[in-house]
C-alpha cells in the first residue's frame, strides 16, 4: 500500500506543515486561485517529493449565489458571474478550469478536485453539461476527482466516473469509492466538522485504506488527527517490517 495522509489546507505555518506531511490540498485555488508568484514560492519551500493536490475554481462548479462567492475578488459583473458554476459552456467557465490548471502545472500537481455542491442534482442538463466539461477539458496528464455531494445514486457516480475517466472522491465514513484506481478520501467528520476522531474510528479508517490512497483530513481537528492516523500507518508498517524479518 501506498497511503499518504496530510489536511484540507495548511492549519499550521507551512514550513511546519512540511516537516510533518507529504500532501496538502490546497483550498485557496477553490475561492480564488493564487497569484504565479505566491504558487511558485510554495512549490519552491516545499521539498522536492512533497506533493500538492488542489480543489478545481468554484466558478467551474458553483453558481454565483453560493455563499463561498463571498470569498472571490473578482471584479465581475453579476452578468459575467451568472455564467459561472454547474460546469456550464462558457468562456468564463473554461477560463476558469485554464486558471486552475495552470496553477496545477505550476505546483507540478497530480490531482485536481471537483467538489459539487448539493444544488447541483443528477438531473439531465446537470449530466449533460458535466459530461461535456470533462469531455472537453485539456487535463493532461492530470487524474481528475469528482466529489458528488447531494442525491446522486452510486450508479449515476460510477457510470459518469467510468465514462469520464474521473476518480470518485469520497468521504469514507460515508459511502465508499465506486470508481479509480487511486482511493481519494477526503474526511469531513463523522458528526460535522467540530466531530474529533477517536482511537476507534482512526483504526476503522485504516482497514478502508487499499492500493494507493490519499486520506486528507478537513475538520475542525485536522492536525492532531491526520498526525495521528498517521502515527498509526506507521506503526503498522513497522509491526509488518518486524514480521518480515522475523520469517
Amino acid at each position: 500500500m501506498e497511503i499518504k495522509v496530510g489536511c484540507c489546507g495548511f492549519p499550521k505555518a507551512r514550513s511546519k506543515y512540511y516537516e510533518c506531511f507529504k500532501v496538502v490540498e490546497v483550498q485557496q485555488t477553490f475561492y480564488q486561485p493564487p497569484t504565479p508568484m505566491t504558487v511558485a514560492r510554495w512549490r519552491a519551500e516545499a521539498p522536492a517529493d512533497f506533493e500538492f493536490t488542489l480543489k478545481a475554481w468554484q466558478l467551474i462548479t458553483h453558481e454565483s449565489k453560493s455563499p463561498t462567492y463571498r470569498r472571490l475578488t473578482l471584479s465581475w459583473p453579476q452578468k459575467r458571474l451568472d455564467l459561472c458554476g454547474s460546469f456550464k459552456p462558457t468562456n468564463e467557465v473554461r477560463w476558469a478550469w485554464e486558471r486552475t490548471r495552470d496553477v496545477a502545472v505550476s505546483l507540478k500537481a497530480k490531482i485536481v478536485v471537483f467538489q459539487t455542491p448539493a444544488s447541483f442534482r443528477p438531473s439531465a442538463p446537470n449530466k449533460e453539461t458535466l459530461k461535456k466539461f470533462f469531455h472537453e477539458a485539456d487535463r493532461g496528464d492530470l487524474l481528475l476527482v469528482w466529489e458528488p455531494r447531494g442525491d446522486w445514486s452510486v450508479g449515476e457516480v460510477y457510470e459518469i466516473c467510468r465514462e469520464l475517466n474521473l476518480t470518485h472522491g469520497v468521504d469514507p465514513f460515508k459511502s465508499d469509492p465506486s470508481f479509480g484506481e487511486v482511493r481519494y478520501f477526503r474526511i469531513h467528520g463523522i458528526t460535522g466538522y467540530r466531530h474529533r476522531f477517536s482511537q476507534e474510528d482512526l483504526e476503522a479508517l485504516q482497514q478502508k485504506c487499499r492500493g494507493k490512497c490519499y486520506c486528507l483530513f478537513n475538520n475542525v481537528s485536522m492536525w492532531t488527527d491526520a498526525l495521528a492516523f498517521q502515527e498509526l500507518m506507521n506503526a503498522r508498517e513497522r509491526s509488518q517490517e518486524k514480521t518480515r524479518r522475523e520469517i
